[in-house]
């Protein structure tokens, strides 16, 4: 186990940046959504953060964080996608990681927050191989322009969300609801994710890897078993499983082949080599931890699998409607290292969302949010202590940003965002976190 441990917060570009037609950046699937208004609140603007980088830095460096899990905007730095490159793009995130080692924070560069470029999409995205192809490219243009800036860097965020809620549920762009595009386009994210690992240790054999997988783990309901086993089959293993050399779990294969979900089978879209590329070995797992959820018989593949549980007035759920369960994520970790032994564990995201605003006099006293943090810091105590390597915690998120379909009604952040003068007002839990951070404590230096 790393001896020292990494605090950080983390956003993603899509959420904070803004500048949707500044310094030749080109149009993506959230972009579309937005114009077709899908989205609560338009994202052209978001946190303005294209604009505000500075200042937003000098907010991370009072709050004394030692890293920043950022994502650049694939269409700020190749536009089309797989064209020409942008000089200005690749300007502005030279100025921005500049900006983080002036101030001793260490990046944690995520190349896709699930912003593909629409031209790509428009042939077909990531249920097309030839999606991977240009996400490689992407990855070697990032380590050949901001590898002497980037040491740690996080290839896909949450495959599962981009394929799923993207291309089955249809609530996330591109809008698919087709089973059979979802599963290719969940291999070709993960096979994106080995491919890119590969491109960048060409350009820089030292740089640190991994990837950030989300979660849900289960609280069983009635007749649990069968159930849970499915719900965990579809929601985490069909994820971790093929990471960590184990391929696809062959009882949903079993299942998804029988009920006709894979037209021709894996061998359809899983071409020789491809497993163990995406089992590539990483230098670290990235889990993204909310919530956990009951599963009952017939609700094994929820139809609205992100939506609310609870209420916001019940204190057991945050404004989200996700349950408040710091116990599930000891355990989580708990099992992800008995079961797949990932050298080092990073949790790249864990948050709440409280609307708590500016009081008269101007304080943002969000108790609810600190008691959260709290709750799930002890929770990796507890983890450490029975040996699980988690060497990093990035609270989601370090500004209350655009919260994708929900626009700005859902706040995550450690700081308040009036989205329409952009002021950005510390809130408690900023105040708590810093003091969390210097305090050290068990999780050590």
């Amino acid at each position: 186990m790393n001896p020292s441990f990494t605090w950080g917060v983390a956003t993603s570009a899509y959420q904070i940046e803004g500048g949707r037609h500044a310094g030749g950046k080109g149009e993506s699937i959230w972009d579309t959504f937005s114009d077709a208004g899908r989205l609560a609140d338009p994202g052209d603007v978001a946190c303005d953060h294209f604009h505000r980088w500075q200042d937003d830095l000098d907010l991370m460096a009072e709050l004394g964080v030692d890293a920043y899990r950022l994502s650049t905007a694939w269409t700020r730095v190749l536009p089309d996608g797989d064209g020409q490159v942008n000089p200005d793009g690749i300007e502005f995130y030279r100025q921005l990681l500049t900006g983080m080692r002036e101030r001793g924070i260490e990046p944690y560069l995520t190349l896709y927050h699930w912003d593909l470029p629409r031209s790509l999409q428009d042939r077909g995205g990531w249920p097309e191989r030839e999606t991977v192809d240009a996400f490689e490219r992407y990855a070697t243009v990032m380590v050949e322009n901001l590898g002497d800036l980037v040491s740690n860097w996080i290839t896909q965020n949450e495959p599962w969300v981009s394929a799923f809620l993207g291309h089955l549920y249809g609530i996330f762009p591109p809008g698919q609801a087709d089973w059979a595009m979802a599963l290719r386009a969940s291999h070709h994210l993960l096979l994106s994710h080995g491919r890119a690992m590969e491109a960048i240790r060409e350009v820089d054999p030292d740089a640190r890897l991994g990837i950030a997988l989300d979660c849900r783990p289960t609280r069983p309901g009635s007749d649990p078993r069968p159930a849970t086993r499915h719900f965990d089959g579809f929601r985490n293993r069909w994820m971790f499983d093929p990471i960590f050399g184990l391929g696809y779990p062959v009882d949903m294969v079993v299942e998804y082949e029988s009920a006709g979900r894979i037209p021709g089978g894996l061998e359809s879209f899983v071409a020789e080599g491809d497993m163990e590329t995406i089992a590539a070995s990483n230098d670290f797992l990235g889990i993204n931890y909310y919530t956990t959820v009951e599963v009952t018989p017939g609700a094994e593949e929820r139809d609205d699998p992100e939506g609310p549980i609870g209420g916001s007035d019940d204190p057991r759920f945050t404004e989200m409607g996700w349950l408040v369960d710091p116990a599930g994520l000891e355990e989580f970790l708990v099992r992800v290292h008995d079961e797949y032994r990932p050298r080092s564990i990073l949790i790249t995201e864990n948050g709440a969302s409280y609307s708590d605003g500016p009081d008269e006099d101007g304080v943002i006293d969000d108790t609810r949010r600190i008691e959260y943090l709290a709750g799930h810091i002890s929770a990796v105590e507890r983890a450490r202590a029975r040996e699980v390597p988690v060497d990093g915690y990035f609270v989601w998120s370090f500004l209350d940003n655009l919260e994708w379909l929900q626009g700005f009604s859902q706040r995550f952040g450690l700081v308040w965002v009036d989205h329409e003068t952009q002021q950005r007002v510390p809130k408690a839990s900023f105040r708590w976190y810093g003091e969390r951070i210097r305090s050290k404590g068990a999780l050590g230096g």
